[in-house]
């Protein structure tokens, strides 16, 4: 599906007008435009809305090290998953202020309590990639999303936009292409079956339009 940003805008003040606390889940593989989509919606809507990253619960690099885990950053088994179902718990009942963890990709590292959620912000937008997955602990997410919605761009644009990234952030030509059609490929090949269980799958986003 195909839509503007002021029709997804439209939903997401749809959501904020039900009243009391909704999540929103934006899903996708890397660099599929699910952040930019997450922050040019929170940014419309000022303070009605905040975001929280599911990458703010990547595990710590000397975690990954010792666990042996850490050429495979970015798989589903290298975040702490239930963390962050416990965390959108939290901010489901928006009974009290939730600090939440962000992901800063200049040092690659979690930092904690980044991201406050107040209590009066009626929307959350969390945006990642493992959102729809239907294995544990990870399947707990989908029940505490009011929607989610899947971006699925064309797949060429995308894999471009992942090597220019890993290049912004001290990674060779070479180096970013590896990673991009290697481990990021073999994740970005686990999410796409589980555009299936989002509300709305968008296959075009007109990326340079949003306003961050």
């Amino acid at each position: 599906m195909t839509m503007s940003f002021d029709e997804l805008l439209d939903r997401a003040e749809a959501l904020v007008a039900r009243g009391g606390r909704t999540i929103l889940g934006i899903v996708g593989a890397p660099a599929s435009g699910k952040t930019t989509l997450a922050w040019s919606l929170a940014n419309a809507l000022g303070n009605r809305a905040t975001v929280v990253g599911m990458d703010g619960f990547h595990l710590a690099q000397v975690e990954l090290r010792r666990l042996g885990r850490a050429e495979r950053k970015g798989a589903p088994d290298t975040f702490d998953a239930h963390g962050y179902v416990h965390l959108l718990r939290r901010i489901k009942t928006g009974r009290e202020t939730v600090y939440a963890p962000e992901f800063r990709r200049e040092i690659e590292e979690p930092i904690a309590g980044a991201v406050p959620v107040p209590p009066d912000v009626p929307l959350v937008i969390t945006e990642g990639n493992y959102l729809l997955v239907d294995e544990e602990p990870w399947a707990a997410v989908r029940g505490l999303l009011d929607q989610a919605w899947f971006v699925a761009p064309d797949e060429h644009d995308r894999i471009e936009r992942l090597v220019t990234r890993h290049r912004r952030y001290g990674r060779s030509l070479v180096e970013a292409r590896q990673r991009a059609l290697g481990s990021d490929q073999r994740n970005a090949d686990l999410i796409a079956p589980t555009a299936a269980r989002a509300d709305l799958v968008l296959e075009h986003l007109p990326l340079a339009n949003f306003a961050i």
